[in-house]
């Protein structure tokens, strides 16, 4: 079955692992630092990223992470969780698609070359891919049908792939990935979060969604059992189970609007050529089809969430409050429907179309 948990080997320090964490000062970085700064398992924590955070009880050191000069700020560590993985929707894709491949390449080089023996890298089980005929849930093992489309999805693939290569290249340094189900918390904000900012919930006709989340709080208590229990990968991280579409539209008050597969898809695709959708249509699959995992070696290990899907939906509904796609303060002066993913630029066009009939069949009357 799974892994039991071990001590981390070979501690330089001969007690408690000293840990560094890249992108420490927001999203998942932050949330892994002030869990690891708090532990009694952990003697110290280095925190890495290219501004000084707020959280207390850590060595800050503020570094570019695709600077090799990060190397030096692995001098001493254990372990290195690397969170600096942008996801969001708001950073433009080249760019981001560089700094995610560039730093994670940069990160693992520099781990490796400073003598740290285990690397955690967290990504997504988006790399699963999501289809119809997925099991439910998925294991840790699963094989990666996702397929590049220059989306996130590219960025989160090809870093996979460096994980994979790091760990056969630098055989002192183990890998481990991290593949959080739909993150919720404090400052995430990306394309499925953004699926429910619009008015109402796209539900494509033939479509079986099961909606699995992730709270922030969760994936770091995970973190912290991989580099404290030295745990092997891939792991899955997710709250138990899974909600239907029925219940997600009871969790966060949203109506649905069901559209024919090809009409959906057609929209998406003409949205994202003129540029109001930053990611491809294929992004679709993720509010269609079940992508849920196990967590199955996280269990094994004594990892357990403290979030249910439930709780975790009202986490991020409570995140998102006041951030409508069609209201002035999401699409306004600054921004436009690209501030929303695919299913939800879609959504936003089709309630503006809705909308003017109404008001033209009103003024007939």
């Amino acid at each position: 079955m799974g892994q039991q948990p071990r001590p981390v080997r070979a501690r330089r320090n001969g007690g408690a692992p000293v840990i560094a964490v890249t992108g420490a000062a927001s999203g998942a970085g932050r949330a892994v630092a002030s869990r690891l700064a708090a532990s009694s398992a952990v003697s110290r924590v280095v925190a890495i990223d290219d501004e000084r955070g707020d959280v207390e009880g850590v060595s800050w050191r503020v570094v570019d992470i695709t600077d090799p000069s990060v190397v030096s700020r692995f001098s001493g560590v254990d372990a290195v969780v690397h969170a600096d993985v942008d996801v969001g929707v708001a950073t433009d894709a080249d760019q981001r698609a560089q700094r995610n491949v560039r730093g994670t390449q940069t990160v693992l080089t520099a781990a490796a070359a400073a003598g740290v023996r285990r690397v955690a890298v967290v990504t997504s089980a988006m790399v699963y891919g999501a289809g119809q005929d997925n099991p439910i849930p998925l294991d840790d093992d699963a094989a990666l049908r996702a397929e590049p489309d220059g989306s996130i999805i590219s960025d989160l693939l090809e870093i996979e792939d460096l994980c994979a290569r790091a760990q056969r290249s630098h055989p002192g340094t183990e890998v481990t990935v991290v593949r959080p189900a739909t993150l919720v918390g404090p400052g995430v904000d990306t394309v499925l979060t953004r699926h429910f900012e619009a008015p109402r919930l796209l539900v494509v006709k033939g479509g079986s969604p099961a909606w699995q989340f992730c709270h922030l709080d969760d994936l770091a208590a995970a973190l912290e059992h991989v580099v404290v229990h030295d745990l092997p990968g891939p792991l899955t991280v997710g709250c138990d189970g899974h909600l239907s579409q029925s219940e997600i539209e009871e969790l966060t008050g949203r109506n649905r609007v069901e559209l024919p597969a090809s009409f959906v898809r057609g929209t998406a695709q003409r949205l994202h050529r003129l540029g109001l959708a930053p990611v491809p249509a294929s992004e679709l699959q993720f509010v269609t089809y079940p992508w849920v995992v196990s967590a199955g070696r996280l269990r094994t290990a004594g990892w357990r969430p403290s979030f249910d899907n439930a709780a975790a939906v009202r986490a991020m509904m409570d995140e998102i409050d006041g951030r409508h796609a069609l209201a002035a303060r999401r699409i306004g002066r600054k921004e436009t429907a690209a501030t929303i993913g695919a299913a939800g630029a879609t959504v936003a066009v089709l309630g503006t179309a809705v909308a003017v009939r109404r008001a033209r069949r009103r003024k007939r009357g």
